[in-house]
């Protein structure tokens, strides 16, 4: 790719040095195949790209300057296509995006243009009749697939998942996508062509490769902001399914307790029921700590379901996992080219169902902690009294020093709690 076809933000390169002008925000833009970088390097207000995680569309935004009204408005439908990166160390492919919204304003005439991901396409939305039964996720997958043009990639674990009855009434495959994977706690997407679906935080592609982790620092970050949450507030979630043998409801419950989270969708089997519920309890313990957090410096290669490690920030933030969700890209003349990501903590993927189902009355024996072995990449775990019954830390750590430290911190207060009844 040579340097005519990169566009670079103009008033960057205003009053720079010579050592910092090696370093600009760059990118390529093509609509419909033909490449403008160039044509609008000097009118480019704002490149904003979100790239969410699970079925909800990417999206691109531009704004540009049309002060000499020469801009031509691009059709509904055109293909934009965009790399984004830096003078210095090349540009990555972003894929392609649909538009389907442009707006023009002024004064000062300003053209928006918005786009959203091409792979995302209309007959996902078309509402369907149609049932399976005794089959597994990943033929459901296929027949999905399929009918719209495009390559499984099912990560053989998941695809190996039975089910015994799954009913698509008046429902789109959008929505019923989106159901299996809050149902089997699994990322469900369309990206280049493929149908993907793999396991929520497990940082690894649908075929099995593991994808970066990332660590960054202090000085890496703009802006930071930590929530923990209370989301203890459950001891379980409860998801109902009908008995045919005794034709009446029943409960399935993963976790336990006296406070239990109601699932709404009633399920054929029990099964099935008890992987929705402990699905669901997942999502609220991921969601019981959440960072967002802003590289003053973009990097392009950020995708969603990577995996980081925070350094230098607060010891909450530092000592554990973060899994990654949606990414920001944003390009301007003000700021420069930043990434914002939206964190949230990282659950353990030795998942022992077991260790899931908590009825409230037996004393735990025990607690096991889990962390991130900085050498292979592996999940390991420590341990602290005795294992018949443990308590499953629900969080992984960075290093043994800190899972260690959690699991003795977690077994002092389990101890002070009975001595206290």
């Amino acid at each position: 790719m040579n340097r005519s076809s990169i566009g670079y933000l103009g008033d960057l390169l205003r009053g720079v040095t010579k050592d910092a002008a090696q370093q600009i925000p760059a990118f390529r833009l093509s609509v419909d195949g033909i490449d403008i970088a160039a044509k609008i390097s000097q009118r480019l207000l704002s490149l904003e790209l979100t790239d969410n995680r699970g079925l909800e569309a990417d999206q691109l935004s531009l704004s540009l300057s049309d002060h000499d009204g020469l801009l031509a408005v691009p059709p509904r439908g055109a293909v934009i296509r965009l790399w984004l990166g830096w003078s210095d160390t090349g540009l990555v492919d972003k894929g392609s995006y649909t538009v389907d919204e442009t707006e023009h304003s002024g004064a000062p005439d300003i053209l928006s243009i918005r786009a959203r991901s091409a792979d995302l396409r209309q007959g996902l939305k078309r509402k369907r009749e149609r049932s399976w039964s005794q089959r597994t996720l990943g033929h459901v997958l296929e027949d999905i697939a399929a009918a719209h043009g495009l390559q499984p990639s099912v990560t053989p674990a998941l695809a190996a998942l039975a089910i015994t009855q799954l009913d698509q009434a008046n429902e789109s495959d959008a929505n019923l996508l989106t159901r299996l994977g809050e149902d089997f706690d699994a990322v469900v997407t369309v990206k280049a062509g493929r149908l993907i679906c793999m396991p929520t935080g497990a940082g690894q592609t649908a075929g099995g490769l593991d994808l970066p982790h990332i660590t960054l620092k202090r000085s890496d970050g703009d802006q930071h902001r930590f929530l923990a949450a209370d989301r203890d507030s459950y001891d379980g979630v409860r998801a109902y399914y009908y008995d045919v043998n005794r034709a009446r409801k029943q409960q399935a419950i993963a976790g336990g307790g006296d406070n239990l989270k109601d699932l709404r969708h009633t399920y054929s089997d029990q099964p099935s029921a008890l992987r929705a519920a402990r699905s669901e309890l997942n999502r609220l313990q991921r969601g019981s700590a959440t960072l967002s957090y802003t590289l003053a410096r973009g990097r392009p290669e950020l995708i969603p379901e990577l995996t980081y490690t925070l350094q230098g920030i607060k010891a909450p933030i530092d000592e554990i996992v973060w899994h990654g969700g949606n990414v920001r890209h944003s390009l301007n003349a003000d700021t420069g080219y930043t990434v914002s990501l939206e964190l949230e903590s990282k659950l353990p993927l030795d998942t022992v169902d077991a260790l899931l189902e908590y009825d409230g009355r037996r004393a735990y024996t025990g607690v096991l902690a889990f962390y991130r072995n900085a050498a292979s990449g592996r999940e390991q775990s420590v341990t602290v009294a005795d294992q018949a019954y443990p308590k499953r830390l629900r969080r992984v750590y960075v290093n043994e020093h800190n899972a260690r430290r959690a699991a003795e911190r977690e077994w002092q207060r389990l101890q002070d709690d009975d001595a206290g009844n």
